[in-house]
């Protein structure tokens, strides 16, 4: 597997100025982490970021006992800024909050196994308490906004206690929400109050706020799940290929900054990410101000969409540049064929620096095609490495990769149909049969999946499509590849635990970059052998005609979905058929006195 080697050349570019180096020196001035990261981020912020730790750690808990363990590292942050050879000020950041949360009182009856974390070692302990956190929580109620007066009053009287309550909800629900971003959003809160609490009519001016608010929650959902799946693609995956993915990114992005500065840029974003990752808020928020802070000081260098965003407060410019539109990309670039197809020597340069001469590659396609999904460009460099590897063992190597441009455009047609196809129905049949479809489709793909698994991810992948197909086109690819992306590693991720098939699992095995073409091609699943039959399974009562619009369509997919798992080989006329009849026999018997007889009788 050469290519996961892909970006090795990171590491070998990485000189002594490189963060890892940068970090070491750094320690070696502060002997003590939190005295160090105390007086980076000042009192504020770091009670402020304390407080998402623990919340993000003990989800459970209430405002008032996280209040107190904040107090105790704060506590203690004071102590070791006053004297940092004090032996408890020598500790990791992680183990400080750690230690803390092994304190708490009863944590058994409250987390269950959770408190067995506590008898492991580091970094295990927190590999352990990770492991429990859960996304998007049920247990914990629905925030509900006080009063217009209320608000004001609080915020006016006692800014810490609310904004600090404020931090806790959005970090409690969302435990994979990097500290940066939660930052932020407390920051677009508090503009919003004081904003509306000048206003005469308080109430008005927050109503007409809870759009702009929804919208704001939408995209914490959004922001969540991409850093959720770029930790798990950091576990899973490795390193190299979590950078390997970034540098496309960020070559698409920052088209007209040079390979040497967006590789560096990479390797700090792994850097970063890792500890954001590994719970360790306060270090990510500081590490991640102090990036974007270099990002911004060479912005002529990077580009020219963050200007605006560098001008903005530390906080602020953090999503605002995670949020921020890709730059043009350079005028007149020349053609790759050339150096990667024509050129007779291409063997000695890939076999003379194997990871350079892919990188770079990487790099250069990236930013000459900001329309590509970033799986569809890993996937066009690791074809074009396999053609490398046969061809320069054979007597003629330039005229075996002659071919080379055709082979890869296969890899590049397949997703541009996919897109097209599927965007064509969706624009063309609506919501409401794009999932009939996709139902149809991946049950007969897995029909070993429960009904309600299978229509809550046709749900899913139909949102894509909502989300995607009305975006311009060359917008498209990138957008729907991505989220699909995050569907397929949530399935894989299930199937890991409750295995599903020989097919999902031989694509959950493949390649980060070709999981999706993999599921796409994936046929019906000949060795299925359906259950015995269960009348319950197809049970019609007048609830069919009488439960509201969103129940009765919600029952007739599942009913859809039991069908094919009865006879996964049905043909597309054969289901047409059946439904046609099954509609003919609901607006028959929807109209009757005696609903329930008319069902039985059909």
């Amino acid at each position: 597997m050469k290519w996961l080697t892909l970006v090795s050349l990171i590491f070998l570019l990485s000189s002594a100025r490189s963060r890892n180096l940068q970090r070491a020196a750094r320690d070696a001035d502060h002997k003590s982490p939190i005295a160090h990261r105390f007086n980076d981020l000042k009192e504020e912020r770091f009670k402020a970021v304390a407080m998402m730790t623990f919340a993000q750690y003990l989800q459970k808990c209430s405002y008032e006992s996280l209040s107190k363990l904040v107090k105790d590292v704060v506590d203690l942050a004071h102590k070791c800024v006053a004297n940092e050879d004090a032996p408890e000020c020598t500790k990791s950041l992680p183990s400080i909050f750690l230690d803390e949360i092994c304190q708490v009182e009863k944590l058994r009856d409250s987390y269950g196994d959770m408190a067995d974390c506590c008898g492991k070692a580091d970094p295990e302990r927190n590999q352990c308490f990770l492991s429990f956190r859960v996304h998007q929580p049920d247990f914990i109620p629905p925030y509900q906004r006080p009063a217009a007066d209320v608000i004001c009053n609080e915020y006016k009287d006692n800014r810490e206690l609310l904004l600090g309550n404020f931090i806790y909800h959005v970090a409690r629900r969302n435990p994979f929400l990097h500290s940066p971003i939660v930052m932020a959003l407390t920051v677009e809160y508090e503009n919003g109050l004081k904003s509306c609490c000048a206003e005469s009519d308080v109430g008005a001016c927050l109503d007409a706020k809870v759009q702009q608010i929804s919208a704001i929650k939408e995209s914490v959902k959004v922001i969540s799940m991409k850093q959720k799946f770029g930790c798990g693609m950091l576990e899973k995956y490795g390193e190299r290929t979590f950078q390997a993915n970034k540098l496309v990114r960020m070559s698409q992005k920052y088209p007209k900054a040079p390979f040497a500065d967006l590789v560096k840029m990479v390797h700090d974003i792994k850097d970063v990410y890792r500890e954001c990752c590994e719970g360790d808020m306060v270090e990510c928020m500081d590490d991640y101000t102090e990036l974007v802070t270099s990002l911004c000081s060479k912005q002529d260098v990077f580009s020219s969409k963050i200007k605006t965003c560098c001008e903005k407060p530390d906080v602020e410019r953090n999503k605002c540049i995670m949020e921020a539109e890709f730059d043009e990309k350079p005028d007149n670039l020349p053609s790759l064929v050339e150096k990667y197809v024509q050129d007779k020597e291409v063997c000695k340069s890939y076999e003379a620096n194997h990871d350079a001469f892919l990188s770079e590659l990487l790099y250069e396609y990236s930013r000459r095609h900001p329309e590509y999904s970033s799986q569809l460009i890993l996937r066009v460099t690791k074809g074009y490495e396999s053609l490398l590897d046969k061809c320069c063992k054979t007597d003629n190597p330039a005229e075996c990769y002659g071919n080379a441009v055709q082979e890869l455009n296969k890899h590049v047609k397949e997703t541009e149909d996919v897109v097209k196809t599927n965007c064509d129905l969706f624009n063309t049949h609506g919501e409401a049969e794009f999932l009939k479809g996709i139902l149809v489709r991946y049950t007969k793909k897995m029909p070993q999946v429960s009904t309600d698994t299978l229509l809550e991810m046709g749900k899913k992948m139909t949102a894509v499509g909502k989300k995607c197909c009305g975006l311009p086109e060359e917008k498209r690819m990138a957008c729907s590849e991505h989220h699909l992306s995050l569907i397929i590693e949530e399935m894989c991720k299930r199937q890991e635990t409750t295995p599903i098939n020989d097919q999902v699992t031989q694509c959950c095995n493949d390649f980060y970059s070709y999981k999706r073409p993999c599921f796409t091609a994936m046929g019906v699943d000949t060795k299925y052998v359906p259950p015995p039959f269960d009348p319950m399974m197809f049970n019609f009562d007048d609830k069919m005609c009488s439960a509201p619009p969103a129940e009765r369509e919600e029952g007739q997919l599942k009913l859809l979905v039991n069908l094919i798992k009865r006879k996964p080989q049905m043909t597309e006329e054969q289901l047409k058929t059946i439904a046609g009849g099954f509609t003919a026999m609901m607006d028959k018997c929807c109209k009757q006195s005696d609903i329930d007889t008319c069902l039985g009788e059909e």
